[in-house]
């Protein structure tokens, strides 16, 4: 009896623990606010398509004024994306800043792990507003001072053809609204952040303008086909699910009963062969 006990109390230990180490919590759907959706946001929105090739051919310019096509900054690794403007003063700082601080926190590197690029949609934004803008991410990520990291961080700038191009393989939607001043110069967006493959497909989606850690380096390790992978990763991500409608991660009870009930199995059958293992017949 004490033992069917003891290997009960373990596992109901081991399924708590990772419950609450994966921050299981109730979801929204992706974009799902409290208030109603005002009617010219009607067709702002994100549009998930996952696994859709991205425009590689399509040109941008980066924060040094670098043109070249998007294939430039794609190499071996993931990449993390975010579409915003430069201008915005108000939502698009939000995301990057949630991006910077959630990456800092995942213990991946950038440049050896994956890759960032930061779009803008506003084809009046120049390379000079993106230099701005790659200095305050890399100064919240705590990067200022690591030349590997400013080297895979990469904020880009496009004309309108290829600001469509990109947006429209990502499935972000947005319209120009008016400003303070009535000029049409604002942009009505989703906070989201993407993931693509390392040869330019899309992968994954977090929404919101918090990013955990976990939820980084899982989509990370999605994107990467569990090339940056560690064990421990492998059963978090095994324990977790990926859900597309509220854009985030969250724990699969079903596979983690299913793992308590395969520690219960070997526990029972290890006490099994301990209690009817017979004892060897003492040598005079």
């Amino acid at each position: 009896m004490r033992s069917r006990l003891w290997a009960f109390m373990v596992v109901g230990f081991f399924s708590v623990s990772l419950l609450r180490a994966q921050g299981y919590t109730a979801d929204k759907p992706l974009g799902a606010t409290a208030q109603q959706t005002p009617a010219y946001l009607a067709h702002a929105g994100i549009e998930q398509r996952l696994g859709q090739p991205l425009p590689l051919s399509a040109t941008f310019n980066d924060e040094t004024g670098r043109t070249g096509q998007l294939s430039t900054w794609f190499s071996n690794k993931p990449v993390v994306m975010a579409e915003v403007y430069y201008k915005c003063a108000m939502l698009c700082p939000q995301v990057q800043h949630g991006l910077a601080t959630g990456l800092a926190q995942t213990t991946l590197t950038p440049g050896k792990d994956y890759q960032v690029l930061v779009f803008s949609i506003d084809p009046t934004d120049k390379p000079a507003d993106a230099v701005g803008e790659k200095h305050t991410f890399l100064s919240e990520a705590g990067w200022s001072n690591q030349p590997t990291a400013a080297n895979a961080v990469h904020f880009l700038t496009g004309d309108p053809a290829s600001i469509a191009a990109i947006t429209g393989a990502t499935g972000f939607h947005y319209v120009m609204v008016p400003g303070p001043d009535g000029k049409m110069d604002q942009f009505a967006h989703s906070s989201v952040i993407m993931f693509a493959t390392p040869d330019g497909r899309m992968s994954k989606y977090l929404s919101g303008i918090d990013y955990p850690a976990r939820d980084l380096r899982l989509a990370l390790l999605d994107a990467s086909q569990k090339k940056i992978s560690n064990p421990v990763d492998l059963l978090i991500l095994y324990c977790c699910s990926y859900n597309p409608v509220v854009g985030r991660y969250s724990v699969s009870v079903i596979r983690i009963l299913g793992i308590a009930g395969m520690i219960t199995l070997l526990i029972v059958i290890g006490m099994i062969y301990l209690l009817t293992r017979k004892p060897k017949p003492r040598t005079t």
